[in-house]
């Protein structure tokens, strides 16, 4: 089941008996968890109504068996069971632990679950072993719902629907920065959303203005804008970004660091494109998120195979003559960065 469709169903009041929340986005299976606690607990019967289990800690069987009782001074019980061994796939995030689990127990209980609890798998991994019986079953009831990490345009979307939550309105190209700028961590955007929110004010609106004032721009961030100036044969706009690092005190040898790590990133991604791969298998190939997959591929446009190359082979000579004291550190970036565009142009 998708993780819009689970959420539609909490929205219209249908609950089901069994969830089992999986992938690496452990922020929005939270989110999950705490609306589903939402429709089914006020905040004085919280503490009697959830039960928590954990099958590092404990084995499955004693989750089961809590999941036949019925619940005291409550009406309804949330089982929530944080699971790292007994559902997921080898390799996906599944650790071998040290109890032994029955989950031919919890097979039994699915079969025949109570109207009055709810049992919600909590699975921090990106794949479920549908070998096993258990999630075989789980998959036939519709009880599986997937939480992957979004992309660019889901991050987007998601910062801009959080901001209409709080009856903001936030432009696309401010939600685009926002990402930039805060990564793709839900709960850090999540933070920095809420803060522009506060700014803006009941019924404003979020701009790429309010975003630059009340965000920092991250040393990624400037080393991106500093290749596109170079690339683009702005050389006064480079120069001061370069500057700008120093003034912040980064290393030239760093910055150059950074450099070549974006630069051999946007040139796997422009070989990979060549080859026809998808911005999605090149993300699982590189395992980096797909969004930086996008900003690679925007960045690398004016810039060929070769250039990319050479460039980086010219920074790892840079970054030995800075490490042996043959070239001023500050001199000799400023120069690799001058040369870069003039050798752009002639590529």
């Amino acid at each position: 089941m998708e993780t819009t469709e689970a959420l539609k169903e909490l929205k219209s009041g249908k609950i089901r008996p069994v969830y089992a929340a999986y992938g690496s986005d452990r922020y929005r299976m939270e989110q999950f968890a705490a609306q589903l606690a939402d429709k089914l607990f006020n905040k004085e019967e919280r503490e009697l109504g959830i039960v928590k289990f954990d099958t590092s800690e404990s084995a499955i069987e004693e989750a089961a068996a809590e999941a036949e009782t019925l619940p005291f001074f409550v009406d309804k019980k949330l089982i929530i069971i944080r699971d790292a061994s007994v559902l997921a796939a080898a390799g996906a995030g599944a650790k071998e632990g040290k109890i032994e689990h029955r989950a031919e127990r919890m097979l039994e209980y699915i079969e025949q679950p109570l109207e009055s609890t709810v049992v919600l798998f909590m699975v921090y991994a990106d794949k479920l072993d549908e070998r096993r019986k258990l999630v075989k079953r789980l998959k036939e009831q519709g009880a599986l719902v997937s939480f992957n990490e979004l992309d660019g345009p889901e991050l987007r979307r998601w910062v801009v629907r959080r901001a209409a939550e709080q009856g903001r309105t936030m432009k696309e190209d401010a939600a685009e920065l926002l990402v930039t700028r805060t990564g793709t961590r839900l709960q850090q955007l999540a933070q920095e959303t809420d803060k522009l929110c506060l700014y803006a004010g009941e019924g404003g609106t979020i701009d790429v203005t309010s975003v630059e004032l009340l965000t920092v721009s991250t040393v990624e961030e400037d080393v991106f804008s500093l290749i596109d100036a170079i690339a683009s044969m702005h050389k006064d706009k480079a120069l001061r970004l370069y500057r700008d690092l120093l003034l912040r005190r980064e290393e030239p040898i760093k910055i150059a660091a950074l450099l070549a790590s974006q630069l051999r990133l946007m040139l796997q991604v422009k070989e990979l494109s060549g080859q026809q791969y998808s911005p999605q298998q090149i993300a699982s190939h590189l395992s980096i998120h797909p969004f930086r997959v996008k900003l690679a591929a925007e960045k690398s446009s004016r810039l060929s195979v070769q250039r990319l190359g050479d460039s980086l082979s010219e920074l790892a000579e840079l970054d030995y003559r800075m490490k042996t004291g043959q070239v001023d550190k500050t001199l000799g970036l400023e120069l690799f960065l001058l040369s870069f565009g003039v050798m752009n142009s002639r590529s």
